[in-house]
């Protein structure tokens, strides 16, 4: 029964980060949408303490998203404004690996030809 719970949690959180994204400009929502998929992909057999500070990291980004686009729909000047700085104490504790993965979503977000060429519906 835990253990349904545990991928009922993380499926529940896995998709309120694909919804959160709807709010992104599209071809950060390419992006973002990628990588989480890729991320939760790459996770589902990692050992239970990567599992934890995975969750923790995630649930984190949840909330800052949350708390982003809400405050998006409060302004009245309609400009949006994603991210956050990462503090030089999270950084410090990033392995190779994961750095390189930073700085490969870094350029790719705010390079000007955007490798998904993605068009919102009319409809």
């Amino acid at each position: 029964m835990a253990a349904s719970a545990h991928v009922s949690r993380i499926r529940s959180l896995y998709k309120r980060i694909l919804v959160l994204h709807r709010f992104l400009p599209i071809h950060l929502r390419a992006l973002g949408d990628q990588y989480v998929k890729e991320e939760f992909r790459r996770h589902k057999s990692a050992a239970p303490e990567e599992v934890k500070s995975f969750l923790s990291e995630w649930e984190n980004y949840k909330d800052t998203m949350q708390a982003q686009v809400m405050e998006s729909a409060g302004r009245q000047s309609g400009g949006l404004m994603f991210g956050a700085d990462l503090p030089e104490e999270k950084l410090s504790h990033l392995q190779d690996e994961q750095i390189g993965q930073l700085y490969e979503l870094m350029l790719e977000s705010t390079k000007p030809n955007k490798q998904f060429d993605l068009h919102e519906d009319s409809r």
